[in-house]
């Protein structure tokens, strides 16, 4: 007979890892943060390798303050060429875990929260101008009717017919193309989202990439 495991038993075995779960804020704030990490050369300290990644917030504008292996920033009107002038604030620390030293990051870019949000405004404008021009559609119909009516005939002085004058001519009306102009479109407002919609994601990813370089460089010492 197989020998039934006691209830006991179970209390004995090593606790499985916890997964992490990411919760709605932190997938909000994915939007306009860049995480990363990078590992330190195992020859260096995490003292070294916050010496030399030190020098890239000694910027106009920009103040730091570093604690222990940890330097958080901030900055208010960064100057052109500062490498690091999209982020307004962010974190840097060191630590260890199992493959070794390891530099974790994190930034905030209100640039790209508003590459982000605009892209929204400018599709709450297309359906703005829809839901305008749908209002105005009865008017416009109204005014369209007005004008299919033949006017009447222009009155003539005697004098005239009787020298034999042209009658005077009827108004000529307005191209059509001239009102299809005059109507609200949201052509423009489409092209705008998809602009910014563009601008969001090119600089999401190259941001992301230009800082991770950056900082893989400054801690090689290039």
């Amino acid at each position: 007979m197989t020998e039934l495991a006691h209830p006991n038993r179970l209390a004995t075995l090593p606790p499985q890892p916890e997964k992490k779960s990411v919760t709605i804020r932190q997938w909000i704030e994915r939007i306009w943060h860049v995480e990363g990490s990078l590992p330190i050369d195992p020859a260096q300290s995490g003292d070294e390798a916050l010496d030399r990644l030190e020098p890239l917030f000694h910027q106009v504008g920009t103040s730091h303050d570093r604690n222990g292996r940890a330097l958080t920033f901030h900055k208010k009107d960064p100057v052109a060429q500062d490498r690091l002038a999209t982020f307004e604030n962010g974190v840097l620390r060191i630590e260890r875990d199992e493959s070794g030293m390891m530099l974790h990051y994190r930034l905030a870019s209100r640039m790209l929260l508003f590459c982000f949000l605009a892209p929204l405004m400018f599709l709450a404008f297309a359906q703005v101008t829809i839901l305008i021009s749908k209002w105005e559609e009865p008017k416009n119909g109204a005014a369209a009717k007005e004008e299919k009516k033949e006017p009447a005939a222009l009155p003539q002085h005697p004098i005239d017919k009787f020298l034999g004058a042209p009658a005077p001519e009827k108004p000529k009306k307005d191209d059509k193309s001239k009102e299809e102009d005059k109507k609200l479109k949201p052509t423009a407002s489409y092209v705008f989202a998809g602009l910014f919609a563009i601008l969001y994601i090119i600089g999401r990813i190259l941001e992301a990439r230009l800082v991770r370089r950056l900082f893989r460089k400054t801690l090689q010492g290039v």
